[in-house]
C-alpha cells in the first residue's frame, strides 16, 4: 500500500505542530537562563533545556504518529526502541547546548549533529513501528527532512545563545516549531506502507498500542508545560526579588549617596581604571575647586609638577591595586594653582571576578595638623636643646669653678714670686710675666665659660646702649677694608645690664663679624625697640644687632653655634666661647641671643635686653691704670677656710705678704673650733663651695656666736641662694693680690654696700 493511501488527523496534526512550538519557545527561554547562570544552576537549566527540546520533538513526532492512520491495519510500537527514540534528541540537544555555551565557534558542528540526532530519533522512532506492512523510503525525502532538521538545529543554536527578549523568543519558537514539524511530516512524505500477509508476532513481543502512547505522550507534555510554568514561576519571583533588591539598591544608593554628599569636609573621588574622575562629592568640589567639568579628566591634575614628573600618581594606583590601598601624604594642587597640605588613601574596587573595576579616593586637608605638628616638633627641639645646653652649662660651671681655683694658686704664687725675685735677670722676669699673663687668659676663659653657664658675677645698670657703644669706638677700629657703621633711633629705651660685659659681648660679635670677612666688608651695630615673644616676658625689649657682610653660616653650623667650644676658626684662632657667653649674658639678664645667617649672605646676632624701669647713671666704662698694691693701713687677724689646699696656702700667702696675721682652716667646723680658741680674728675669709658645710653657713654659725666679726665670702661662680646672696661682701675667683686688699679694705672700711663684689677682671684677649 503506498502512503498516499494513509491519512492524518488534522487535530492532532495542529497539536503537534503546537506541541514542537511551545518545546522550542521553552528550550530558548531555559537556554537563556543557562547563558546568564554559573555553576551548579547553570547546570540546571542546560538539563532543563536539554529536556524541553528533545522531549518536544519526540512528542511532537509521535503525536504526529497517533495522526497518522492506515486502512485496516492496527499499529502498535516498541517499547525499547521507543524508550530510545526519546532519550537520543535529549542527550543530542544537551550536547549541543554545552558546547556552543562554552565554544561560540562550534555552532554550526553542534547544529549538524543535533540535526542528525532529531533525524535519528524521527527514523529511530518509524523503526519502532509494529504492524502487517513494510516501509520504504524515498531517498529525496529523506535527504530533505535531514537538511531540515540540520538547519532547524541550527537556528535553535543561534537563538539560544544571543540576547533575545520574549517577544524575539516567542517568534523563534513559533519558527522552529513550524520547521521540525515540516521535517517529520516531509520524512512521512517520502515513507511508503506495503501490505504484507498476516505477519505473526514473535512469542512473548510485548507492543505499546497508541492509547499507552497517547498517555505517554501527554506526561511528556505536561512536563514540558511543567517545566515552562516553573520557569514562569521563577521569573515572576525573579522579577520580585530583582524588584525589591532595586528598591533597596535604590535606597541603599541613595543613602550612600546623602552620606557622600554630606561630608564636606573630606574629598571623595571615584576613578576608573586608568586613574580618570568618573564621579565625587560636594566635598570634593569644595576643597579642590573644580565643577562636574572635572568627571573624565585624570587625577594627576590635583597633583604638583614635582610629583607628576617623579611618576607618584602612578605608583599609588599600582601599590592600591597590589595592595588593595595605598595611604600617602603630600601637596595637592587646587584649581587656583593654590597648594594645602593632603591625606590621601586610595583603595583598589574590584568586581566579582576580582578584576579591578576602579579605584576609590579619600583626600583630606591636613594643612592645620601639619602646622601644629612642625609647632610641636619646633618647640620639642627647642626644648631639647634647651635642656641640652642647661646640662652643658652645669658641667662648663663646675669645671670653671674648680678652674678659678687652680688659677687663684696660679695668679697668686706668681705675683708673689714676682716680688721675690731678683730684678737683675730680664730672661726670669720675662718668663713669669709670660706665665702671669696665660693665668690671665685662662681667667678670662673662665669667665666667659661662668657667663655662658649664667653663673658670673653680674653687676646690672641702667644703660644707654648707644652711648655704650660710641664709648667704644677706639676698640671697634679694624683694618682697612672692615668698615663699622652705628645706627641708633634718636629716642631709645635704656636697658639694665651688666656693662662692662655687655661691652665684652659686642667686643666678641664684633671680632666674630671682623673674621667671617677676611677679604672686607661692612659690620653694622644697630639697634630697635621689640616686645617679648618666643618664650620671653611680656614687656618691652632693646635688640641690639651686629650685622656683617661675611660667609655667614649654614643650618647645621648656625644650630651649634652657641655651644661651648664650638667654632669653625683654625687652630688657635678662637676658643669657641665668644658666642656661649654671649647666649649666657642675654640669657642671665633676661632676654636672648638670636642668630639670623644664611651661606653667602652674611650673619645678624640679636641681643634682646630688657627695657630698664628706673633710672640710673651708666658706671664709668674707662679702664683705669693698674695701681701697685697699697699697704693696709693696720693688721688684722685673719681667718682664712677653703677646702683647696692650693688655694688655702696662696691666700694665706698673699695676706701675710699685705702684713696681716693669717691663721688657716680647711673646713667650716676647723674653722668655728679655730675661732672658740682664738678671740683675737677681725676678719674671715671663707670660700662658699665647701663639703659638709658651705661658706654661708659657716657664716651662719659665726654670726650666731661672734657677731662682731666680719666675714668676705670667695666664691668661683655666683650660684648663691637667692635670699642671702645679698647680704655678704664677696671675692670672686679667681683674685689676684690688688684684689684682696680691695676686697678687705671694702670690708673692713664699710666703703662699699652690702653684698658687692670685688672682682678680678682680666683684659679681652
Amino acid at each position: 500500500m503506498h502512503h498516499h493511501a494513509a491519512s492524518h488527523d488534522p487535530v492532532l496534526v495542529a497539536l503537534s505542530i503546537l506541541i514542537a512550538a511551545l518545546a522550542s519557545y521553552t528550550a530558548l527561554d531555559l537556554a537563556t537562563r543557562m547563558r546568564a547562570a554559573s555553576g551548579r544552576a547553570r547546570r540546571s537549566w542546560l538539563v532543563a533545556a536539554a529536556i524541553a527540546m528533545g522531549g518536544g520533538i519526540w512528542s511532537m513526532h509521535f503525536v504526529g504518529m497517533l495522526a497518522f492512520s492506515l486502512p485496516q491495519i492496527e499499529i502498535s510500537y516498541d517499547p525499547f526502541l521507543t524508550l530510545l527514540s526519546l532519550v537520543i534528541p535529549i542527550v543530542i540537544a544537551a550536547a549541543a547546548f554545552a558546547v556552543v555555551g562554552r565554544r561560540p565557534q562550534a555552532l554550526l558542528a553542534s547544529g549538524f549533529a543535533m540535526g542528525l540526532g532529531i533525524s535519528g530519533m524521527h527514523y529511530t522512532g518509524m523503526a519502532a513501528m509494529r504492524m502487517a506492512a513494510l516501509i520504504q523510503y524515498d531517498p529525496r525525502w529523506v535527504v530533505l527532512s535531514i537538511l531540515i532538521a540540520i538547519s532547524a538545529s541550527i537556528v535553535a543554536l543561534w537563538l539560544a545563545f544571543r540576547n533575545t527578549n520574549a517577544v524575539q523568543r516567542l517568534v523563534a519558537g513559533l519558527v522552529m516549531g513550524l520547521a521540525i514539524s515540516g521535517m517529520h511530516y516531509a520524512a512521512m512524505e517520502g515513507a511508503m506502507f506495503l501490505p504484507t500477509s498476516a505477519m505473526a508476532r514473535p512469542a512473548g513481543h510485548l507492543g505499546v498500542g497508541q492509547a499507552p502512547l497517547a498517555f505517554l505522550l501527554a506526561g511528556i507534555t505536561i512536563l514540558i508545560l511543567s517545566i515552562g510554568i516553573a520557569a514562569a514561576v521563577y521569573d515572576r519571583v525573579s522579577a520580585e526579588r530583582a524588584q525589591r533588591e532595586a528598591a533597596a539598591l535604590r535606597r541603599s544608593e541613595e543613602r550612600f549617596r546623602l552620606l557622600v554628599e554630606g561630608i564636606a569636609d573630606h574629598a571623595i573621588f571615584m576613578l576608573d581604571p586608568d586613574g580618570r574622575v568618573g564621579n565625587w562629592n560636594l566635598g570634593a568640589r569644595r576643597l579642590m575647586g573644580y565643577g562636574d567639568d572635572i568627571v573624565g579628566t585624570s587625577y594627576t591634575i590635583f597633583h604638583t609638577e614635582e610629583d607628576c614628573v617623579a611618576g607618584a600618581p602612578a605608583r599609588a594606583l599600582v601599590e592600591a591595586e597590589r595592595e588593595g590601598k595605598s595611604a600617602i601624604e603630600g601637596w595637592r594642587v587646587r584649581k587656583d594653582r593654590s597648594r594645602f597640605w593632603a591625606e590621601a588613601t586610595i583603595v583598589a574596587v574590584r568586581n566579582e571576578s576580582g578584576a579591578i573595576a576602579g579605584f576609590a579616593k579619600i583626600v583630606r586637608d591636613v594643612s592645620e595638623r601639619r602646622r601644629a605638628q612642625e609647632a610641636l616638633d619646633r618647640a620639642r627641639e627647642a626644648l631639647m636643646m634647651s635642656q641640652k645646653m642647661e646640662t652643658i652649662g652645669q658641667l662648663t660651671g663646675g669645671v670653671a669653678h674648680d678652674f678659678n681655683n687652680l688659677l687663684a694658686a696660679v695668679l697668686g704664687s706668681l705675683e708673689l714670686l714676682k716680688k721675690r725675685l731678683p730684678t737683675d735677670d730680664p730672661k726670669i722676669l720675662r718668663l713669669v710675666e709670660n706665665a702671669m699673663q696665660g693665668a690671665v687668659r685662662g681667667a678670662s676663659l673662665t669667665q666667659r665659660m661662668l657667663a655662658f653657664a649664667r653663673k658670673q658675677d653680674l653687676k646690672p645698670a641702667v644703660v644707654d646702649i648707644s652711648e655704650l657703644v660710641r664709648g667704644m669706638a677706639s676698640l671697634l677700629k679694624f683694618e682697612a677694608g672692615i668698615h663699622v657703621e652705628t645706627r641708633f633711633p634718636m629716642h631709645l629705651p635704656k636697658v639694665k645690664v651688666d656693662a662692662n660685659q655687655l661691652e665684652l659681648a659686642i667686643l666678641n660679635l664684633a671680632v666674630n663679624a671682623r673674621d667671617a670677612m677676611p677679604d672686607g666688608g661692612q659690620i653694622t651695630i644697630a639697634a630697635r625697640e621689640e616686645q617679648g615673644e618666643g618664650g620671653l616676658s611680656s614687656g618691652g625689649y632693646v635688640a641690639l644687632s651686629v650685622s656683617d657682610t661675611g660667609c655667614g653660616m649654614s643650618d647645621e653650623i648656625l644650630k651649634h653655634a652657641q655651644e661651648p667650644f664650638f667654632t669653625t676658626k683654625g687652630v688657635g684662632k678662637g676658643t669657641g666661647l665668644g658666642l656661649s657667653m654671649v647666649h649666657g649674658l642675654a640669657e642671665q639678664s633676661g632676654g636672648r641671643l638670636v642668630l639670623k645667617s644664611r651661606p653667602g649672605e652674611g650673619t645678624t646676632a640679636d641681643i634682646w635686653l630688657p627695657i630698664a624701669a628706673e633710672e640710673s647713671a651708666m658706671p664709668d666704662l674707662r679702664t683705669a691704670a693698674p695701681a701697685a698694691v697699697a699697704r693696709p693701713s693696720r693688721q688684722l687677724s685673719v681667718l682664712v677656710v677653703d677646702d683647696d689646699v692650693l688655694v688655702l696656702e696662696n691666700t694665706a700667702a698673699m695676706l701675710e705678704d699685705l702684713g696681716h696675721i693669717v691663721v688657716e682652716a680647711r673646713s667650716g667646723d676647723e674653722a668655728l673650733a679655730l675661732l672658740r680658741r682664738t678671740r683675737t680674728i677681725d676678719l674671715v675669709v671663707t670660700d662658699y663651695a665647701m663639703p659638709g658645710m658651705t661658706g654661708l653657713q659657716l657664716a651662719g654659725a659665726i654670726a650666731a656666736e661672734r657677731p662682731e666679726t666680719i666675714i668676705l665670702l670667695s666664691t668661683g661662680y655666683a650660684d648663691l641662694p637667692s635670699d642671702t646672696r645679698s647680704s655678704l661682701p664677696r671675692l670672686a675667683k679667681p683674685f689676684d693680690q690688688a684684689a684682696l686688699a680691695k676686697a678687705i679694705e671694702a670690708a673692713m672700711g664699710d666703703e662699699a654696700p652690702a653684698g658687692s663684689v670685688v672682682a678680678f677682671r682680666p683684659k679681652s684677649a
